[in-house]
């Protein structure tokens, strides 16, 4: 560093400069999901790169969830854009898990704010959402079925849960609920095998889907932060839903009566 404080800057990497100028073409030319990026060659002749860095730079966008890589001539080459946000959050957030930078107490509060603003939000609206509360109904009814094996209690519980946060609206947030539940999946079936009994899981699940379908935005809210009190016990000391997951949720509409 310089007497003056400033800094040499570093030469950006050749595969990096590549995905700044993707990013940008996606933008000026307006491409969306489906559309097709030049091949792996042409980008490199545009560019005036190797096809390393170009090769390089679409690995980093497919982890990314943006592109689908696909290999073809002519009209068939280039790799696909896609809208997988999901994808890179739940590869992101499984990783840091393992790693230990993040809890499943961070994880499961993430999920009471999203979950539960969802389903204040859904119970508000009810009449918009009828098919996001078939979709919990069918899950409540595969829940149901005697003898159900942890694994596919899991996918019919995630699948219930996501239909709530679809009932918001909101891309972003089901994006970020489905990488909630893929990350920690494994940890989910492990809690169904230790709890044995999914009775009071169902019963949850049941008056969640009542005061949404009622209309009871407040009940919906209560009845999220009990169920997840209730699915994860060793975190929260089974507490009411008054001490549960850090109390108000900060996506609570501050214009909206709502506890």
């Amino acid at each position: 560093m310089s007497e003056d404080g400033w800094r040499p800057v570093r030469r950006t990497r050749t595969f990096e400069e590549v995905l700044a100028q993707i990013e940008e073409r996606i933008e000026a030319d307006g491409l969306a999901p489906g559309d097709r990026l030049p091949g792996e060659r042409r980008l490199a002749e545009q560019l005036q790169v190797s096809r390393a860095s170009v090769r390089e730079a679409l690995r980093v966008l497919d982890a990314l969830g943006v592109v689908s890589s696909a290999v073809g001539r002519g009209p068939d080459a280039g790799a696909v854009l896609t809208a997988r946000p999901g994808d890179a959050l739940t590869d992101l957030l499984r990783l840091h898990l393992r790693l230990s930078s993040l809890t499943m107490r961070d994880i499961i509060d993430t999920r009471l704010m999203v979950e539960r603003w969802s389903a204040e939000h859904a119970a508000r609206h009810v009449d918009r959402h009828a098919a996001e509360l078939a979709a919990m109904e069918r899950a409540l009814e595969r829940m149901d079925r005697p003898g159900l094996p942890p694994e596919e209690f899991v996918e019919d519980d995630t699948a219930f849960h996501l239909a709530i946060v679809q009932a918001s609206g909101n891309r972003l947030l089901v994006a970020v609920m489905q990488a909630l539940r893929d990350s920690v999946r494994r940890y989910a079936v492990d809690a169904i095998v230790r709890l044995g009994d999914t009775t009071i899981l169902r019963r949850d699940h049941r008056r969640i889907f009542e005061a949404i379908k009622a209309g009871d935005a407040a009940e919906a809210g209560r009845a999220v932060a009990d169920h997840l009190v209730h699915a994860y016990p060793e975190l929260f000391g089974d507490s009411p839903s008054s001490t549960a997951p850090h109390g108000a949720c900060p996506l609570d509409d501050p214009d909206e009566n709502v506890s």
